[in-house]
């Protein structure tokens, strides 16, 4: 656990329309559904109750499904959101754009490891675990005041476990979601809401 990591508050993207369809997104990106935005609103209402401090930096990825729903997340609390690439979410290189079901029948081994969300790591021409959670650990290095992050969903697993000190499993065992917000602060790791 990094004990010097200032309070973050995480939030993935909302439900976009390949998230609906089982797609692989990666780095590619499809627009946000009526529930994506509807997600956005949820989370603007829960950063708005959790007494953001005033010091507070917003970031976001900058693909477009993140920025649509920053745009709804963060209306009336942030004059001013830094795009910041290494935030992307990770490159899963040949599934990209792809339906899922197709992939895991094309490359059944990459999806029969037993751990759920594994295949993001293990797709062909992908990023990788290495080379994603470095990508995020150099953000965090360089984090410096209390952060709301509009990210993605491995975005969200892999930065609260290097955070927490976890592992790439125990990090994938974490809660997810849309809609929802996760604050960690002083090693201390909570779902904002119900």
């Amino acid at each position: 656990m990094n004990a010097t990591t200032p309070e973050i508050f995480i939030l993935r993207h909302g439900q976009t329309e390949w998230n609906r369809e089982k797609r692989a997104q990666g780095q590619m990106d499809s627009p946000l559904t009526d529930l994506g935005r509807e997600q956005a609103r949820a989370q603007n209402r829960l950063l708005k109750s959790a007494a953001l401090p005033p010091d507070t930096t917003y970031y976001c990825s900058p693909l477009g499904r993140t920025r649509q729903t920053a745009e709804l997340a963060l209306a009336g609390l942030a004059d001013d959101v830094i795009l910041d690439a290494r935030l992307m979410e990770v490159s899963v290189g040949e599934f990209e754009g792809q339906l899922l079901a197709d992939c895991a029948a094309r490359w059944p081994a990459v999806f029969d490891t037993g751990m759920w969300g594994e295949w993001c790591f293990l797709a062909p021409g992908g990023e990788g675990f290495h080379a994603f959670s470095q990508r995020l650990q150099s953000w965090l290095d360089e984090l410096a005041t209390p952060a709301v992050i509009v990210g993605h969903g491995m975005v969200s697993l892999i930065l609260r476990g290097l955070v927490l000190g976890l592992d790439m499993e125990a990090s994938l065992a974490l809660p997810g979601g849309q809609g929802v917000v996760y604050h960690v602060k002083d090693g201390v790791h909570r779902r904002l809401g119900a």
